[in-house]
């Protein structure tokens, strides 16, 4: 190897060291890339090497993060964030949680069907990692314990529910996703519905089974009133508005009456309307949602930033070439390649945030997954359509980071709204079952790549 190899290896290795210090992620990238400028500028300078970095490599960052700032794709972000935070304080999923206790109490492991249903369409509808763990913690922690379910149970179908939106659309990290990728928002949005609704039936499945076979893990609450048609009624009515949201959010984006970013706007006007209408809204709501939309985007913009430094520098090294090289010569074919790219992509997950692994990590072995030669019909209006079911396996790849210790932050959100005699580790057995579905629904998708293709294919008018 190379002078600029040793260097590549050595700044994914101090990045990943640095995170452990605390530091902000964002100040990290950005300062692992002016150090390893450095490192290169003295290295010319003293050694006679040729890395090709100096202080003109940074300059050229600023023309990246304008083009980068002047995206209008980009702008859906803090749309998507403010309309899944709005409906988080709109109190729709208190009602929904309510009326389908009362509809699926009398089956065994109701509840927690009941917690899987509700992330669906929470995933659906606000696709906020934080919120929706959060929210179920609360809503459905306190039932299912005082109905005697198992702590893990109860645990691992809160977490593994809540961590849905960041699969199913309108998710954010598709939007950054397709913008790194050149790739279309629509396409990803469409292709990603079925994988989240195989990863859901997967959870429904596995929890209705598990309470077949250790009942004691799911008993049922014989206080629970029989069925009766009014039941059914007020689940339709609490689905309902949620249902009529993502319909204008989705539904508009798929019969192509709006791009991303106008139905961005349509969904946070959306929310704000239903919050007013369950007479939760107020000024005091408007200004704490403001600002928690102001945080978490100014957070993901800062971490862009930093990444846009810290891959020109990796790049200008020669990062890229050399990952390719490295992918390209595992003597394991397409598909084991691909295996190896997607076990790398888990394995990161235990220590990276999503938004690292996207803005990093995605787009250098993006192009080697292009090169790889795999025939992908995209029924002739797809465009990329490799590149779209590469994306997808990448995101449930990704969705696992949330519940893999120990930067798995779903782990601590709920942490954060458990009782104090539900511990970590509690929470780490809970949702070792659901990592296994993830892997199991990554397995599925890899195998059916036209479970990604066909309905934006469908979309497009085949």
């Amino acid at each position: 190897m190379e002078l600029n190899d040793y260097l590549v290896i050595a700044m994914f290795l101090t990045f990943v060291g640095l995170l452990f210090t605390g530091f902000p992620v964002a100040w990290v990238l950005g300062g692992v890339a002016v150090l390893f400028t450095l490192v290169g500028y003295c290295a010319d300078l003293w050694f006679g090497t040729w890395t090709g970095l100096d202080y003109l490599t940074l300059g050229l960052s600023v023309n990246r993060i304008y083009k980068f700032m002047d995206n209008w794709v980009l702008v859906a972000l803090p749309m998507f964030i403010f309309m899944g935070l709005m409906l988080d304080r709109s109190g729709i999923a208190e009602k929904m949680m309510h009326a389908m206790q009362n509809l699926f109490g009398k089956v065994r492991g109701g509840l927690a069907v009941t917690v899987t249903t509700i992330g669906i369409i929470l995933a659906a509808s606000t696709g906020i990692i934080g919120a929706s763990v959060v929210l179920l913690g609360l809503l459905s922690l306190p039932a299912m314990m005082k109905q005697g379910y198992a702590k893990t149970l109860a645990l691992g179908t809160i977490a593994g529910s809540g961590t849905l939106g960041i699969l199913i659309p309108p998710s954010i990290m598709l939007v950054i996703m397709a913008d790194q990728l050149g790739l279309s928002v629509g396409d990803l949005f469409m292709g990603a519905v079925f994988p989240g609704v195989i990863l859901g039936l997967l959870y429904i499945g596995f929890i209705l089974t598990y309470c077949l076979i250790k009942p004691n893990a799911a008993p049922l609450d014989p206080d629970r009133p029989p069925i009766e048609f009014r039941m059914i009624l007020d689940v339709f009515k609490s689905i309902l508005p949620p249902a009529c949201l993502i319909l204008a959010v989705l539904g508009s984006i798929f019969a192509g009456i709006t791009t991303p970013t106008e139905a961005s706007g349509v969904g946070a006007l959306g929310a704000t309307i239903l919050a007013a209408v369950n007479k939760k809204l107020n000024w005091k709501v408007v200004v704490e949602v403001t600002k928690a939309c102001f945080n978490t985007t100014a957070y993901i913009f800062a971490i862009f930033l930093g990444a846009t430094c810290f891959a020109l520098v990796l790049r200008s090294l020669g990062g890229d070439e050399f990952i390719e090289r490295a992918l390209t010569g595992i003597p394991l074919g397409p598909y084991g390649i691909m295996a190896v790219i997607l076990g790398a992509v888990f394995l990161l997950g235990f220590f990276l945030d999503w938004i690292e692994i996207t803005l990093i990590v995605l787009p250098l072995i993006a192009p080697v997954v292009s090169g790889l030669g795999f025939e992908i019909n995209g029924y002739g209006v797809v465009d990329n359509p490799e590149l779209v079911w590469f994306v997808m396996l990448i995101a449930v790849s990704l969705q696992t980071s949330f519940l893999t210790p120990p930067v798995g932050f779903a782990l601590f959100y709920l942490k954060g709204v458990c009782p104090p005699e539900i511990e970590l580790v509690d929470i780490y057995k809970g949702v070792i079952p659901f990592i296994i579905l993830q892997l199991i629904g990554l397995a599925i998708i890899a195998s059916f790549p036209q479970l990604v293709i066909w309905l934006p294919a469908l979309a497009y008018g085949v």
